[in-house]
Order: C-alpha cells, then sequence, then structure tokens
C-alpha cells in the first residue's frame, strides 16, 4: 500500500493552517502554558509534604494550598483557551478543505460524476474532511507539545537524581518506539471503512432520490436486502479497524504500569538510602504518572492519524482525478448570434479507466449559418442530446473539430460558453434558494425589472403574484404549486435572461400539455430572433420553423439539408415522413 510521506503531511498542514496562523499561533500559547503550569504543580505538592513532614509552620503550608490551586486554576483556563483555538482551527480549516474539493468536483467532467454517486462525493467532501479536523486542530501541536512536556519531566527529574532521570528516559523512549511502530497498522482498515461508508451513503441517495419509483414498482424488499448487505459487510470492517486500535491501547497500558513500577521502585531504593525526601518519592511517582499522560495523548493522536491517514489517501484520490476538458484558450466569442461548424466530430463515452465504449456519435459535419435554426431528429439513443452536450463542452469529441463563429471551441475560455449557450432541456433543476436566484443562477448583474418582464412574456406573472415573497420565495427540487409546465417555462425564462447568441431546445416541450405548448410558441419565436438555434424533437411538428433539418440514425447523419428543399425532393426520408402524416419519429 502506498504510504504517505512526511512531506505530505506537512504541505496539507502548510496549505491550511497558513491562513490562520494568528490562531495557530494563540492555540500553541495557550498548549505551552498549559505543558508549563502542569510541570510547576508538582513542585508545589513535594514542597507541601516535605514541608508538612518537617512539622513547619501552617502558613506555608497554606501559601503552598492556595498556590497550587491558582496554577490548577490557570492550568485548566488554558486548557480551555487551547480547546477552544483549535476547535476553531479545526472548522476553518476543514472547511477550506472541504470548499477545494467542491470546487475541484464542479470542474472535473461529466464523466466523473456520471460514474460517482451523489452520496459517495458527499462522503468524501464531508465525511472524510470530517476526520481531519483533529488532525488540522490538534495532531501536529498536540504531538510536539506532548514531547515537549516528556522532555521537560525527563529534565526536572535528571535535575533530582540522575538515576531516576536515567530510568524514566528509557521508559518513556520504550514507549514512544513502541507506538511509533505501531503506528500505521489500522490504517488499511480505516481506508476500506472509509470507502464502505462512502458506498452506503451513495446507495441511500440514490434510493431516497427514487423512492417514488421503488414504492410504485414494489422493490422495497430489494432495497431492504442490499442495505443489510451492504451494512453486514461494514460491520465486520469496523470492528478489524477497532481491534487495530485496541492494540495500540493495550500496549499503553502496559507500558503505564512499567512506568508506574519503575518510579515507586526507584523512589524507595533512594528513600531508604536518604538520598531524597518524602516528598521527593511522591515527586518520582507524580510525573511517572503525568508523564503516561502525553504518552496516552500521542497514542490517541495516532489512533486519529491511522483515520486521517485513511481518509488522506481518499481525499488525494479524489485531487488527483483530472478533468479530461481543457480550460480552452484565449479567443472570445462574439456577441449575437454564433454559427455552428461540426467537421468530421466523432464522440463515446467513456469510464475513468480507459477509453473504450461505442461510438455515439460518428463522423458528423454540418454547418449551420449565423441566425439560422438547425432542426435535429433522431429516435431515442440515436445521439441528439449528446451533441448538444458537446457545444457545452460537457464532453469532449475524440476526433474532429467543434467552431461556433469560426473558432474552436476549446480555444475559448471553458467559463465563457455557459454565457453564450443557452440549452433547455426537458429535466428541470430546481434549487433550494429564491426564485430570483434560480432564474438567474446568482447573477448580481441581471436586475428585478428585466426578470418581470421576462415572466410576463412567458405568462408567468400570475403565477409570481400568488407567492408570498415575491422573488424573494423560496423554492425547491420539490417545490409545491409548480407544475411541470411551470417549471419548463422557468428553464426557458433562465436563458431570456442569459441572453446567448446559440440557443438549443433539447425536447424542451416534451412535458408540457398542448394548452401550455401554444403558450410558449411566442416566447421561442422570440427567444430564436437575432439567435442561431437548435431543435431536438421527436415530433415533426417542432421543427416547423427550422431552416436546416438534421436526422441522425444511431450516431450518423441520415439525411442532412435545407428543409425546404428536402420537402421537396420526393426520396429523402424527411419528405416521406410528412407525406406519410407521421408526427412522431418513433412510431
Amino acid at each position: 500500500m502506498m504510504k504517505i510521506g512526511l512531506q505530505q503531511y506537512c504541505n496539507l498542514l502548510v496549505d491550511y493552517l497558513q491562513p490562520q496562523k494568528g490562531r495557530v499561533f494563540k492555540f500553541a500559547i495557550a498548549l505551552l502554558v498549559n505543558i508549563g503550569l502542569q510541570l510547576v504543580n508538582p513542585q508545589i505538592l513535594r514542597y507541601f509534604i516535605d514541608t508538612d513532614v518537617a512539622g513547619d509552620s501552617g502558613q506555608n503550608l497554606l501559601i503552598a494550598a492556595l498556590l497550587f490551586i491558582v496554577v490548577a486554576l490557570i492550568t485548566q483556563a488554558m486548557t480551555i483557551a487551547a480547546t477552544y483555538y483549535g476547535e476553531n482551527v479545526a472548522w476553518r480549516a476543514t472547511n477550506a478543505l472541504r470548499a477545494d474539493l467542491v470546487k475541484h468536483c464542479l470542474q472535473l467532467d461529466l464523466s466523473f460524476h456520471k460514474l460517482s454517486t451523489p452520496g459517495e462525493l458527499l462522503e468524501r467532501v464531508d465525511g472524510d474532511v470530517h476526520t481531519l479536523s483533529q488532525f488540522f486542530s490538534k495532531f501536529s501541536i498536540q504531538i510536539l507539545g506532548n514531547f515537549l512536556l516528556i522532555l521537560g519531566i525527563v529534565i526536572v527529574l535528571f535535575a533530582e537524581d540522575w538515576r531516576a532521570g536515567v530510568g524514566i528516559a528509557l521508559f518513556a523512549l520504550t514507549g514512544l518506539l513502541t507506538l511509533i511502530r505501531l503506528r500505521s497498522i489500522a490504517v488499511p482498515y480505516w481506508r476500506t471503512y472509509r470507502q464502505i461508508s462512502a458506498e452506503f451513503f451513495g446507495f441511500i441517495g440514490e434510493q431516497l432520490a427514487g423512492i417514488e419509483d421503488i414504492r410504485a414498482n414494489g422493490a422495497t424488499s430489494y432495497v431492504m436486502q442490499r442495505f443489510h448487505k451492504i451494512l453486514q459487510g461494514w460491520l465486520p470492517n469496523y470492528h478489524q479497524a477497532r481491534f487495530a486500535d485496541t492494540t495500540l491501547w493495550t500496549t499503553t497500558i502496559g507500558i503505564f504500569a512499567l512506568g508506574q513500577a519503575i518510579a515507586l521502585s526507584m523512589g524507595a531504593y533512594l528513600w531508604s538510602q536518604n538520598i531524597i525526601t518524602i516528598g521527593t518519592v511522591y515527586l518520582l511517582y507524580y510525573y511517572t504518572t503525568l508523564l503516561s499522560e502525553p504518552i496516552k495523548q500521542i497514542r490517541n493522536q495516532i489512533e486519529s492519524l491511522q483515520q486521517a491517514q485513511a481518509s488522506i489517501y481518499r481525499i488525494q484520490d479524489l485531487l488527483q482525478v483530472q478533468s479530461r476538458l481543457s480550460a480552452g484558450g484565449e479567443k472570445q466569442l462574439p456577441n449575437g448570434a454564433l454559427s455552428v461548424t461540426f467537421d468530421n466530430v466523432s464522440f463515446r463515452y467513456h469510464d475513468r479507466e480507459s477509453e473504450s465504449g461505442d461510438l455515439v456519435l460518428q463522423d458528423i459535419s454540418f454547418n449551420l449559418p449565423t441566425g439560422h435554426i438547425l432542426g435535429l431528429l433522431g429516435r431515442t439513443g440515436s445521439g441528439k442530446s449528446s451533441l448538444a452536450r458537446l457545444l457545452l463542452r460537457l464532453y469532449d469529441p475524440q476526433s474532429g473539430v467543434i467552431r461556433l463563429s469560426n473558432i474552436p471551441i476549446d480555444q475559448t475560455p471553458l467559463t465563457d460558453l455557459p454565457q453564450k449557450v443557452g440549452l433547455v432541456t426537458q429535466d428541470v433543476q430546481l434549487f433550494q434558494t429564491t426564485v430570483r436566484n434560480n432564474l438567474t443562477f446568482f447573477n448580481q448583474n441581471i436586475n428585478d425589472d428585466c426578470i418581470y418582464e421576462t415572466l410576463e412574456i412567458l405568462g408567468l406573472s400570475a403565477w409570481l403574484n400568488s407567492l408570498p415573497q415575491g422573488l424573494d420565495t423560496t423554492l425547491g427540487p420539490d417545490s409545491s404549486g409548480l407544475s411541470a409546465g411551470q417549471a419548463q417555462l422557468l428553464a426557458f425564462t433562465r436563458v431570456f435572461l442569459k441572453n446567448p447568441g446559440l440557443v438549443i431546445l433539447d425536447e424542451a416541450s416534451s412535458r408540457l400539455d398542448p394548452i401550455t405548448e401554444k403558450l410558449i410558441e411566442k416566447a421561442v419565436d422570440k427567444l430564436l430572433t437575432g439567435r442561431t438555434g437548435i431543435i431536438i424533437a421527436h415530433r415533426l411538428a417542432t421543427v416547423e420553423r427550422a431552416n436546416q433539418i438534421l436526422i441522425l440514425d444511431q450516431g450518423r447523419i441520415s439525411e442532412y439539408g435545407q428543409r425546404a428543399e428536402l420537402i421537396k425532393e420526393p426520396q429523402s426520408r424527411f419528405s416521406r415522413l410528412l407525406q406519410t402524416g407521421l408526427t412522431d419519429l418513433l412510431t
């Protein structure tokens, strides 16, 4: 299994702790003060015991007791401060990492998202990152702090008696070396656990999204069977990971018992030789017990590191996935209508590991002049929607060139295409945000007057006026009171507001009832005025406004030409379809 090097840990810490170095500094100060006070308090206890044994005045004992209480209270205050700053650092660092992962996923091409369930990505972005919270907030500083505490205890004991110092130093060194050797024992188990966790949440997300179909088709039993099967594989792996962690725990218990035995034996021997006082005997025992705390903390951090390391593997795997799409060049598309040219374009869908897969588009070539409309016809699976996705560079073709206004689309900025190309599909995605944001996609440059005017054109003013807060009303994926037709009209509104030079209507009216479809016909005419358009349809009536007709059959061009000329040509497929009265290419 691949090992994560120290440099990779350091890079991760530097990247996400550098922006909040002020908080990290405060956290470190609070932790170091806490460590210093932990070394001081045993000295006060030693003084108290020796003073009491010597029969000194009660006033000195009272002063020592009060000083002990004050130092203990300050120690607790420093513990609270360190916890506060540590948690603050953790949340900010993990949120920054989450943001980077989300941004990375959004920039990947659709081939990645087609092969990753939403639940799996959610577990990667949230679950794995959450596991790193302790790594960001406490790992490096607490490991360093606890090593300093161990070093401080050993130095103090050397100052008391060199034999005590040597004995405790050997104990501490043995304990640390043992823990370091056992550091990675649970990593593979936690990595598998995180992967199964991602698969589980992916499964849950998929089933919840399709709950209506599952219940309607009586598939509940299958879902529950699959649910239990995943859990049955998940639990044993969790037990293996926890059992591996238990190895660390039992090892440290043994080390602690050995250390206390060494301290008591050495203290008893030195006291019997009148080398140290009874207070110093207690000091040796106290420091040895105190020494067990940093070793235990280091053990806990190593346990957390094992889980964190498994998550780091998975996060790195995700960050190493690269989009198959380049960022594009610097050539800007012109404003206004765009011409469209396909030159021997072939395309296949592929998985992450290979280029395998059948071609869904083969040697597609056509030229659509500026301001003209192409009617794109074909049976389901003929490649119509794939052609639309290529124009938006959701994918890149394996061969051939696509040009908009004679500019290859891979030479224009990838972020520029969505502003120049508008797409309306039959599936409308609404987001959990306001009507305004759903229509403008968070573009603050679109004013409300433009939105009102567009909604009036599309006949949605009455619907908007019925909402309790107008444009500020929150919509969602399952907004009540919004019909499929109204949702489709909202999709048209989005394209109107974007004002692109190329409009693609991908079965955009297939979900509309005849009355609603007639309502948007004028709106479509207005939308296509002064723009280039591609209308993807099954029904011939939908492409009556087209200048050109292109019919696809199994990814190849079956027929292409001017609509008027194809109608006049009796042998053309388009003409035969019109003559036979077929209005749907599926019949």
